[in-house]
């Protein structure tokens, strides 16, 4: 699916929702479920909680109605009470002959409870909480004292209850919705400010840090700032990358031109040949500057190929057969016959053939190529007895089109793209590029890519 404009696909919820808006919905969300929950927890309490404060108050009554029966008086009556005195099965004894006040209907389940002392609800119609003790009478004989007191009305005050709840939980989700809407709004005025300044850079300013922002916000000014001076290097880096190869590409091009003026201007058989020779010469020039080119806008791109184990032992053989005849003689030494690197050979290729080729260049007697192996990496080791790179250079000789001497023929020292893409090709793997001095005298150019596993 084709990715929709500002980094959001198309059809995403949030696309084109403002971050203030989204932090607004998912809280107030997340509260409202929460109130939501804690009121539908506290209404199903209700209930328990109103049978609790009757069971409180039917035990208090219930104390004095027992301490009455065992003094051998009749109970004390309770305002909105029900104290009765029965037998141990449950029947009255209390004004027994009276058949105006029968006998609570109580099961015999329920007189038990009642006498272990747990409180029960008792009647169809008219649901009554009663609470009891066993107490015994002065004659020795053995009483059932119980309270009670009727539960109108406790249901529709549970549902009422429970109403009330899931209201005040709406109403507490659009108090805090609101809340947090201002709440959002008032932390993200520096994130306003801050993009109103950014808005008004003008070239090499930088973001300024409002004053008493947080800890995260002052994080994403420095950050930004730090973007900013990256992105300033790179145009800074192209700038001149792109000054150097309008410079590099003029001198082969205009040589080739005027060689090609005079052959038109003097159509002489003998000077054409010379002609010829100059702009193949020229032209060879102009095609390794242009692959040297494409090779490090290749790597700028990020094109990698895939890691692969290549053995440098023999990377380093074909280096130098690929090298022919040289001033010089090329020694190969190798601590094993094959040693694995992570890379890919066309990169291995192309390093060592420019590590040989600028070796080559300046070495006076000779050029030693040392491949050795370590526990995590393998290095390429190629030292000449020529006359070095001097300390305050070697830290540039990797940069493209740099040159130790600007004043020495191009002939002889290249258009200084050879190093960089050595440093370029083996640094993409996770390796690194160094120069140091030989031991013959001269530069030691070393070259580390990681050891294939």
């Amino acid at each position: 699916m084709r990715a929709a404009p500002g980094g959001h696909r198309a059809g995403a919820p949030w696309a084109g929702v403002s971050l203030r808006l989204r932090i607004t919905a998912l809280a107030t969300a997340v509260t409202l479920v929460c109130l939501l929950g804690l009121a539908l927890v506290a209404g199903r309490g209700l209930g328990p909680l109103l049978t609790g404060a009757v069971d409180d108050e039917l035990r208090t009554a219930l104390g004095g109605a027992a301490q009455d029966v065992v003094a051998g008086a009749e109970p004390a009556p309770a305002d909105g009470l029900e104290v009765r005195v029965l037998d141990t099965a449950g029947g009255a004894v209390d004004d027994a002959p009276a058949p105006a006040r029968p006998a609570p209907a109580l099961t015999r389940d329920q007189v038990r409870a009642l006498k272990a002392g747990t409180p029960v609800t008792a009647g169809d119609r008219r649901q009554v909480r009663w609470q009891g003790s066993v107490v015994t009478a002065p004659d020795g004989s053995q009483r059932l004292v119980v309270v009670g007191t009727g539960l109108v009305g406790q249901r529709a005050a549970e549902a009422s209850g429970s109403r009330w709840l899931l209201v005040t939980a709406l109403v507490g989700t659009v108090v805090a919705g609101v809340a947090i809407w201002f709440a959002v709004g008032s932390a993200l005025v520096p994130v306003a400010r801050m993009r109103r300044s950014v808005r008004r850079l003008a070239p090499g300013a930088r973001v300024e840090v409002p004053a008493g922002t947080a800890g995260e916000l002052r994080a994403l000014a420095d950050d930004f700032n730090e973007l900013l001076d990256r992105q300033e290097a790179t145009t800074e880096r192209l700038r001149r990358f792109t000054g150097d190869a309008a410079h590099e590409l003029r001198s082969p091009v205009a040589s080739i031109r005027l060689q090609s003026e005079v052959a038109v201007a003097d159509p002489d058989p003998a000077l054409s040949q010379e002609v010829h020779a100059d702009v193949l010469a020229d032209a060879e020039r102009l095609s390794a500057l242009l692959d040297g080119l494409l090779a490090l806008a290749r790597s700028d791109a990020g094109e990698l190929p895939p890691a692969d184990d290549v053995d440098l032992v023999g990377e380093v053989h074909a280096a130098v057969a690929r090298a022919g005849e040289q001033p010089v003689p090329i020694v190969v030494n190798a601590a094993a016959d094959q040693v694995w690197a992570a890379a890919a050979r066309t990169e291995t290729g192309l390093v060592l053939d420019n590590l040989l080729r600028n070796a080559c260049r300046y070495a006076r007697t000779r050029v030693v190529v040392s491949v050795l192996a370590g526990r995590s990496t393998v290095r390429v080791l190629v030292d000449d007895d020529g006359p070095g790179v001097r300390p305050e250079h070697r830290d540039k000789v990797f940069d493209r089109f740099y040159r130790v001497s600007d004043d020495r023929a191009r002939t002889s020292g290249g258009a200084g793209l050879g190093l960089a893409l050595v440093a370029e090709l083996v640094r993409r793997r996770g390796g690194r590029a160094a120069v140091g001095e030989s031991p013959d005298g001269g530069a030691r150019f070393t070259v580390v890519w990681p050891r294939a596993r």
